[in-house]
C-alpha cells in the first residue's frame, strides 16, 4: 500500500508504543479480557496446536495466558514494537503485520489481541495469515469495532468545531461485523464468525480517559490528523462536552469499547461445506409440517 492510502503513521504508532512499554501493564485492562476469552474459546476447541503465534503481540498478556493451554505447544511473540516485545514470552520475532516473515503453512494456530485494526492493509494481512496456517489453522484474533470511544470522537469534534472552525480526525475508524465477515471470505478463509461484545468503562473524569488510551501507546496516529499542538484550551472544551453529554450522576465519564471477535479455519477437506443448490432430500414444508405452496 502506498503512502497516498496509508490510514496511520506507522512510525509514530511504533514510537508510541514503544514509550509506553514501561508501564503497559498499568493499562492493559482490555488485553487481560481478550486473553481469558481466547484461553475460554481455545480450551472447548478438541484438537492441538504445535506452532502458535500471538501477531502483534503487545507485551505478551496473551502469550503467557495461553502458555499453560494442554493443547497449545509453542507460541511465538510477534511485533513491531521492540521495547513491547522484548517483555513477551520467548520466542520471539521482529516484524509487522503487514508483512508476516512467517513460511507458509508453518502455524497450526495464529492469535492477535487488539492489534489488526491498526493495520493499514486489513484485506492483505488476513491473507498472509491465512498462507501462513497450516490446512485447518485456526485464525482466533480480537478487533476494535467502529462503537469504540465513540463518546470520545463526538466530544473532539464538537469542541474543535467551536474553537478551530473545522474538526481533524482523531479516533480510528474501525471495521465492524459485516466488513470483517467478508473479508475473511475473501482472503480465503473457511467458516468465519465475528461476534461482537461491548465493554463499557467508567473514568473519573474525561481526561483520566485520555491519559489511559495514551498508556496504551494508543493516542492519535492518523496520517491526516491536525500537525499542531493541542491548546489547553481545546484539550479542556473537548473534556467539559465530554462530561456533559456522557458523564454519569455520579460524575464519571462513560467510554465505550467495542470488541469484536472473529475465529476462521484454513480450508480442508475435512471441514463442513455448504450443500449444492437443489440437493436437498426433503422438503422444508414436510419438517415443519404446514402444506407447501408455489410461488
Amino acid at each position: 500500500m502506498s503512502d497516498v492510502d496509508a490510514i496511520f503513521d506507522v512510525r509514530l504508532l511504533t514510537a508510541r508504543r514503544n514509550r509506553a512499554a514501561a508501564c503497559a501493564a498499568r493499562h492493559d485492562f482490555l488485553l487481560q479480557r481478550v486473553a481469558e476469552d481466547f484461553a475460554e474459546r481455545l480450551a472447548i476447541v478438541r484438537r492441538d496446536f504445535a506452532q502458535a503465534a500471538d501477531l502483534g503481540c503487545h507485551h505478551g498478556v496473551i502469550g503467557r495466558r495461553l502458555s499453560g493451554a494442554a493443547n497449545i505447544g509453542s507460541i511465538i511473540s510477534f511485533d513491531v514494537a521492540e521495547r513491547m516485545l522484548a517483555q513477551a514470552p520467548e520466542p520471539r520475532v521482529f516484524g509487522a503485520l503487514d508483512a508476516l516473515p512467517f513460511a507458509p503453512q508453518s502455524l497450526d494456530l495464529a492469535v492477535s489481541g487488539l492489534a489488526l485494526h491498526l493495520v493499514d492493509d486489513l484485506p492483505g494481512a488476513f491473507i498472509q495469515i491465512r498462507r501462513a496456517l497450516k490446512p485447518d489453522g485456526l485464525l482466533l484474533a480480537a478487533l476494535l469495532g467502529g462503537r469504540t470511544l465513540n463518546e470520545l470522537r463526538q466530544a473532539w469534534l464538537v469542541a474543535e468545531e467551536e474553537i478551530e472552525g473545522g474538526a481533524s480526525p482523531r479516533v480510528a475508524p474501525f471495521a465492524d461485523v459485516r466488513d470483517l465477515g467478508g473479508l475473511l471470505q475473501r482472503a480465503g478463509f473457511a467458516l468465519p464468525v465475528v461476534d461482537s461484545d461491548t465493554v463499557t468503562v467508567t473514568y473519573a473524569d474525561p481526561l483520566a480517559l485520555m491519559r489511559d488510551i495514551k498508556g496504551m501507546g494508543a493516542s492519535n496516529m492518523l496520517r491526516e490528523r491536525r500537525r499542531t499542538p493541542v491548546t489547553r484550551r481545546l484539550l479542556l472544551r473537548a473534556a467539559e462536552v465530554y462530561a456533559e453529554r456522557f458523564g454519569g450522576d455520579d460524575g464519571r465519564a462513560a467510554a465505550t469499547f467495542e470488541i469484536l471477535t472473529l475465529t476462521a479455519w484454513a480450508p480442508h477437506e475435512s471441514q463442513q461445506k455448504p450443500l449444492q443448490p437443489g440437493s436437498a432430500q426433503s422438503r422444508l414444508a414436510d419438517a415443519l409440517g404446514v402444506p407447501e405452496r408455489k410461488v
